[in-house]
């Protein structure tokens, strides 16, 4: 058998992005990944606010070019890719001139959120999973970082359901707070939906409140992750969690790199390749 395959998908990661536990966890990853000798691929929103010269992105000619229906319309999707430092890995960069040019990330610099970021929410995961279908690199393991990664495991299950690329994914969502919900509300049924999906699909992201990112990405998730410690609070969230049938993990330590370390266990259970004892 072959190394296994990991794709990274993220909102945010160290050194591109600002500090957060998203970007530090992202950023943690793949030293342990590699460690355990599986091949790895990262991929993440190319933000207004990295910068390209100093990070050296430059364009994959071969990857760009598709057009990514957003809402009834169409909107170019960019390739980009940049060696991680002290890493001998890629990261590959999704870019868009309409949804990523602006020099911010999910605000404006009066921070007021941005009222198209379901739209930019739905461009970067279809464009994921676009992006996976031509890298002709079927992943073991895909796991998901961040509110802005929420719908890709119902593409993943419905859209992408027949495509040999994902057959034998297992996705992994992990949790990290998802603040914007309220103002991603209007026609997010109707933006969220690609190919043929029906509508009875994405009203699992509702929870008889509102929105619910979390509600619905675990609903088709294979497995999630509490990311962020700071959670283990949320009563609500924990109850969440642990009402879905399928397994979960939550880190026992605060220690970043013992965190990670123990993400390497939950994955080998995940597909089961647990050595017995």
């Amino acid at each position: 058998m072959g190394k296994k395959k990991v794709l990274i998908v993220t909102q945010e990661m160290e050194p591109y992005t600002n500090l957060s536990i998203v970007s530090k966890i992202a950023r943690e990853l793949p030293n342990h990944i590699t460690k355990e000798g599986m091949d790895i691929r990262i991929l993440m929103p190319r933000f207004g606010t990295i910068n390209e010269r100093r990070h050296r992105l430059h364009e994959v000619v071969r990857l760009s070019g598709m057009n990514i229906i957003v809402d009834e319309d169409d909107y170019p999707l960019i390739i980009k890719v940049a060696s991680l430092p002290g890493a001998r890995l890629q990261v590959y960069f999704l870019d868009n001139d309409e949804f990523f040019r602006r020099k911010q990330i999910f605000k404006d610099k009066d921070d007021n959120i941005f009222q198209d970021n379901t739209e930019r929410m739905v461009f970067f995961c279809k464009g994921v999973m676009e992006t996976v279908r031509k890298f002709g690199w079927p992943p073991d393991i895909i796991h998901c970082h961040g509110w802005m990664t929420s719908l890709i495991p119902l593409y993943l299950k419905k859209a992408y359901k027949d495509d040999p690329i994902f057959r034998n994914a297992k996705l992994i969502y992990s949790i990290y707070e998802s603040p914007f919900e309220k103002e991603l509300e209007d026609r997010f049924l109707e933006k969220a939906s690609i190919n043929n999906l029906e509508e009875g699909d994405l009203k699992s992201y509702l929870n008889g409140e509102g929105l619910d990112l979390h509600l619905g990405a675990l609903k088709y998730a294979d497995a999630s992750i509490l990311g962020d410690p700071g959670l283990e609070d949320d009563e609500k969230l924990l109850e969440l969690l642990k009402s879905q049938a399928a397994p979960y993990h939550m880190p026992q330590s605060e220690n970043l790199e013992e965190v990670v370390a123990g993400y390497m266990d939950f994955y080998n259970e995940l597909t089961d390749e647990t050595v017995p004892e």
